[in-house]
């Protein structure tokens, strides 16, 4: 599973990637977290609001911060 972090690199883009990876721990499973912060790259996806998830490719969550809780239910 390949999961992205798509955002500037600011505090809440910082936060969902703390989030995201705090869930992947707690389910245990095997996953590539990568951090994306080139906005060419960031609009390829379709998203105009950071900080967004990406899992295997399609955008999951765009404009906000979930809880680790809710992370997990689109892994």
């Amino acid at each position: 599973m390949v999961i992205k972090v798509l955002g500037s690199g600011c505090s809440s883009c910082k936060k969902l990637e703390e989030n995201t990876r705090k869930a992947v721990e707690e389910l245990g499973i095997e996953a590539t977290i990568e951090k994306v912060e080139d906005f060419k790259q960031i609009m390829a996806y379709g998203v105009m609001k950071t900080p967004a998830l990406v899992v295997d490719e399609k955008v999951k969550i765009m404009g906000r911060v979930p809880s680790a809780e809710e992370i997990k239910k689109y892994l």
